[in-house]
């Protein structure tokens, strides 16, 4: 089955940037959408960023459009987040996702079946 391990979390000063990975393994193929999750303490799961894997669809939410780019590298089936100019609202636990169900939505984390086990940004 699939895995997905995020890596590249840790703590930056507002304005500062950090790019997060997001390796597959297990599978030769993690569907078509991939996307990033983020959570921030005592709130609930909040969509950032979706893509489909041949560039098609590229969707951000509205606060981190402009800041945040979503990529993905196919040799090395690994989604990346590059965040910058980062703020304290930006603080949380961001989870990547892939193999979206065929009726999902790429904006629904319970949509994808596969999700890593998170990763910690902290802006101050």
């Amino acid at each position: 089955h699939v895995q997905l391990v995020e890596s590249g979390g840790g703590s930056v000063e507002a304005g500062g940037s950090l790019t997060l990975s997001c390796t597959a393994s297990g599978y030769k193929e993690i569907g078509a959408f991939a996307a990033w999750f983020r959570q921030a303490p005592g709130k609930g799961v909040e969509w950032v960023a979706s893509k489909h894997v041949d560039g098609t669809v590229t969707d951000y939410e509205d606060s981190v459009k402009g800041r945040f780019t979503i990529s993905n590298d196919g040799r090395k089936n690994t989604l990346y987040l590059q965040m910058n100019n980062l703020k304290p609202e930006d603080t949380g636990v961001y989870y990547c996702a892939a193999d979206l169900t065929d009726a999902g939505h790429w904006r629904r984390f319970s949509d994808f079946r596969v999700r890593g086990q998170g990763t910690q940004v902290t802006v101050s």
